[in-house]
């Protein structure tokens, strides 16, 4: 399945920073209750590929996992070594999306002005992630789309909450990438569990 299908499936992207090995499988399988089906483990959580390497094992084959905050082509090669298979950057790196390009997996960089994006795209990006989307607004996505390639899609990251997706909806977000607002350091199970419920039914709420 192409990126574009997963998002189609599972449009918000659970990024579980700080998330520990030992906890890292009963906090996905709270998400996959909820339909979400995309999940990141940045890479400065404790044992990011440990947790990755686990998620992969038991979720693999009906859920897309990768990392984020991946800053290096020698990055990539671990991540696809345990079983990643998304590539997430905080940064415009062309150099790392062409890493993930090389070794099979999909891409999302980071940017923020049009010319990162189109560098990005060039060095066959599979998405773009918008970051910090707070610092930007739904207006900004929306100016953006009317100059990239329209078959592009671009996830809002930072500082989405069930009360802006609609907003990043309607600017034409393809996804949303949710930190706090689904997972926090100390979160539970049954925590995680309430939040993507919260965040699946205003995203139902939204395409309604």
């Amino acid at each position: 399945m192409e990126l574009k299908g997963w998002l189609a499936r599972s449009p918000i992207v659970a990024i579980l920073r700080g998330v520990k090995p030992n906890e890292v499988e009963a906090i996905v399988e709270a998400l996959e209750e909820n339909k979400i089906l995309v999940v990141e483990v940045p890479l400065n959580s404790p044992q990011p590929l440990d947790s990755i390497e686990r998620i992969a094992r038991r979720f693999g084959d009906r859920m897309l996992v990768g990392a984020g905050t991946v800053m290096s082509a020698d990055d990539v090669r671990r991540i696809d070594a345990v079983g990643g298979r998304l590539i997430v950057t905080p940064h415009a790196d062309v150099d790392v999306t062409a890493q993930a390009k090389e070794s099979g997996l999909f891409a999302v960089p980071g940017f923020f002005t049009p010319t990162e994006a189109f560098s990005l795209l060039k060095a066959g990006a599979d998405a773009l992630k918008l970051f910090p989307a707070e610092g930007a607004s739904p207006k900004v996505l929306s100016a953006l789309r009317a100059v990239l390639p329209p078959q592009t899609a671009v996830l809002a990251v930072g500082g989405v909450t069930p009360t802006t997706l609609a907003a990043w909806h309607q600017a034409g977000a393809a996804g949303y990438g949710i930190g706090s607002s689904i997972y926090k350091p100390g979160d539970k199970a049954d925590d995680v569990r309430r939040k993507a419920k919260a965040l699946t039914t205003a995203l139902a709420d939204t395409k309604a």
